[in-house]
């Protein structure tokens, strides 16, 4: 039987369960990646994220040709392109990993059918978290939108074969022989090559993840693993992430479980990623202020923790997970601008960006969220540089002007602030 395996957020041949799923099942296996133009059209044509998944499909192609095969690569629309090269390359079945965001569920059911009327099967796996939708429900069947009890029963379901490795290496005499010729350029797909931020190691880090409850919310620390752009490709397991986790940092490993949670949550609940889980959230009236809004951007507010934050990101792609919070909190509630505007910036430049935990993020921050922040819980950027930058060493890192006549005034007075964004939410979930 001839199949194809379809990578897309699994950008790695072991550990693989899609992958070790066709080989175990078929004679040949066909590995392919579509550059998605649906997905691609949106980007920026600087994007560093498509950087590193052009460099990871052209090691994976290296890593296929030692084992006497080859990764296909196309360019498209993954629904057009599908249908079309099963019946090319007479595969009989489509393998490929789960994905729960709400377009690549459409896509994927689009295909399903279009599939249907070739007979050709399309077999999902479960790859990039470690419970999927309704592996981890409520006693009643329903599913969890409150973080503490699912994490509970996360860890009551968990056991020894939850964390398996998929053994790929056992069936790579199921890869087909084949030779394609060299992968597309980004250029070709209309994208620069100009790379200008670094690309974090995918090594598992064993110490960080031993000292993460001590050091994880302080900025200045090289104290996260910085893997959220690995998990995001698949280019590192999940499963072996979390084996270092049960073994070494409870803390770390609810970082994890947030990450299966959000998954969850938008598999569940897809209105969710672009309106206010909680719907009464979408009443409140959010300011209009541009200049704000380019000075958060910017990071030219007058709050040197958020300032820092933002300019660590549009510098790196990364932003701190505590800065993130800050952040997220200082537009939303001090500046009341719609979450959905940090929910795009964040898409944009995050190269860790995955939609269900960026949103789920983004609304714990504004309050709308499952399980999220109360509405009157307004982070004062001040006492929380006192707490995990208190001698300005991220800041100063950042914010090289801070201190000088020429660091802005703050935009906007923090009492004031603080108490206008109670009193909006207040009086907007008031109304019937």
């Amino acid at each position: 039987m001839t199949s194809i395996f379809w990578h897309r957020r699994d950008l790695r041949i072991e550990d693989n369960a899609g992958l070790h799923k066709a080989l175990s099942k078929s004679s040949a296996v066909i590995p392919l990646f579509i550059f998605d133009t649906k997905i691609l059209d949106q980007l920026p044509k600087n994007d560093q994220r498509l950087i590193f998944i052009h460099q990871e499909i052209l090691r994976l192609k290296k890593e296929y040709r030692k084992l006497g095969s080859e990764l296909r690569v196309e360019y498209g629309d993954p629904a057009e392109l599908i249908p079309s090269l099963a019946k090319e390359l007479n595969a009989s079945t489509i393998f490929t990993n789960r994905d729960y965001e709400p377009y690549a569920r459409k896509r994927d059911l689009d295909i399903f059918e279009a599939l249907k009327n070739s007979d050709v099967t399309f077999i999902g796996a479960k790859d990039h978290v470690i419970f999927e939708k309704d592996e981890v429900l409520k006693n009643d069947g329903g599913p969890y939108t409150v973080f503490t009890p699912y994490s509970r029963k996360w860890k009551d379901t968990l056991n020894d074969s939850s964390l398996h490795s998929y053994p790929t290496e056992k069936f790579f005499a199921s890869l087909a022989q084949f030779q394609q010729s060299d992968c597309i350029s980004l250029e070709q797909m209309g994208f620069s090559s100009e790379l200008y931020v670094s690309f974090p190691a995918k090594e598992l880090p064993v110490q960080i993840i031993k000292d993460y409850t001590q050091k994880r919310d302080f900025p200045a620390l090289s104290s996260t693993s910085k893997l959220g752009l690995h998990l995001r490709f698949g280019t590192i397991s999940i499963r072996a992430l979390a084996r270092e986790a049960v073994k070494s940092n409870e803390t770390f490993l609810n970082e994890l479980i947030w990450r299966d949670f959000y998954q969850m949550i938008i598999h569940h609940f897809p209105h969710s990623a672009k309106d206010a889980f909680r719907e009464k959230y979408d009443r409140i009236p959010w300011e209009h202020n541009e200049a704000h809004y380019q000075a958060w951007c910017e990071g030219k507010t007058g709050y040197p923790l958020v300032d820092a934050g933002m300019r660590e990101l549009n510098t790196t792609g990364f932003m701190h997970n505590r800065v993130r919070m800050v952040v997220a909190s200082f537009l939303s509630k001090h500046l009341l601008l719609d979450w959905r505007l940090g929910e795009v910036y964040f898409a944009e430049k995050l190269l860790d960006y995955d939609q269900a935990s960026n949103v789920g993020g983004w609304q714990w921050a504004a309050g709308c969220g499952c399980d999220a922040a109360p509405y009157f819980r307004v982070f004062n950027p001040q006492s929380q540089q006192e707490k995990f930058d208190k001698d300005f060493v991220y800041i100063r890192k950042w914010v090289p002007e801070f201190g000088t006549t020429a660091y802005p005034q703050p935009i906007v007075e923090h009492s004031f602030a603080r108490l206008r964004a109670i009193e909006r939410y207040k009086t907007a979930l008031s109304e019937q």
